[in-house]
């Protein structure tokens, strides 16, 4: 195992400091960046997605960045598939991947494999959706908690993709969807993530929670001041795309849909946009609490950074 090259996995709830850090290490150490992240695959959804702008880009390129257009759709078996290559692509030229980000579903996919979840159900789709369009996905959301709770901490409220998925994989498997993944398999390598590279992770847990809100408030504000809302505009201007996308229902962009549909004020929309945030880092905290072989850093400890170098560079030698 020690003699395959690792791959380096930096997660985190979001603004946690991943990025920054990240930026560091490529300083530091002879590493290429890979995206792990749902909503940075798009192209157009810049300022939402804290997207580092052309000149971070130019200096620091990131691997699965801007590989969609926001009305496709983008899986985690799709994301698993696209980071195997670049992940190989790398390992050829001696240097090291540095996945960075918060979509913890797709670590979890890359480093343990995919379940082999039932088929989609055409009729059960069907009768959800009508189900949600007189109760809305929150209730539906609700719904999932009474039979998959441990799936609904992990899923947002206004998640309609992934809660149809996890109800429809109830209803016709009679087991909860948290339960196939829990068999799913725990191999590395080419079992798990058809990569010859080890996987190591590391995890930027902020020790004060309020903290982490204080800097997830301050980057959402940073956003607004900085046309976060001409940019939604601009993604609604687009003739196929609607509210009913994935790359819509991200945080944010939905609250700002949802503000320009009249449904509320902006005032309101910031603030809406500011707790899904919140929630958001809460459901990325409790994937990483399930996570083994975790090195778990403080972001705001002076050391971790000398830390994590010191950790690599061990590793690489190794």
């Amino acid at each position: 195992m020690l003699s395959q090259p690792p791959a380096i996995c930096l997660m985190g709830p979001t603004a946690s400091g991943k990025t920054e850090l990240a930026f560091r290490l490529a300083d530091e150490l002879p590493v290429d960046i890979i995206s792990v992240d749902s909503a940075l695959v798009y192209r157009g959804m810049n300022i939402g997605t804290a997207k580092p702008d052309a000149g971070t880009l130019h200096r620091y390129p990131h691997r699965l960045l801007d590989i969609r257009e926001p009305e496709e759709r983008y899986s985690a078996g799709d994301f698993v598939r696209d980071a195997r290559a670049e992940i190989n692509s790398i390992l050829t030229t001696g240097r090291i991947p540095l996945l960075v980000g918060g979509t913890m579903m797709y670590f979890r996919a890359l480093t343990r494999g995919i379940a082999q979840l039932p088929r989609a159900d055409a009729k059960v789709r069907a009768a959800l959706d009508a189900e949600a369009a007189v109760s809305g996905w929150p209730a539906m959301h609700r719904k999932l908690a009474e039979v998959d709770s441990v799936a609904a901490a992990r899923i947002g409220e206004n998640d309609s993709q992934r809660i149809q998925r996890a109800l429809e994989v109830y209803l016709t498997s009679g087991r909860p969807v948290s339960d196939w993944h829990a068999v799913q398999d725990t191999g590395t390598g080419d079992d798990a993530g058809g990569t010859s590279a080890r996987f190591v992770k590391f995890a930027l847990v902020p020790e004060s929670r309020a903290e982490l809100h204080r800097r997830i408030e301050t980057r959402l504000a940073l956003m607004f001041r900085q046309g976060f809302l001409e940019e939604v505009q601009m993604l609604r201007a687009r003739q196929r795309l609607t509210s009913r996308h994935p790359s819509m229902r991200a945080v944010g962009y939905r609250h700002l849909w949802a503000h320009l549909d009249g449904e509320y004020d902006l005032e309101t929309a910031f603030d809406r946009a500011l707790v899904a945030t919140r929630q958001l880092a809460k459901r990325q905290l409790t994937w990483l609490r399930s996570e083994s072989a975790l090195n778990v850093h403080n972001p705001l400890e002076p050391r971790v950074f000398g830390t994590i170098v010191s950790t690599v560079r061990r590793q690489t030698a190794e």
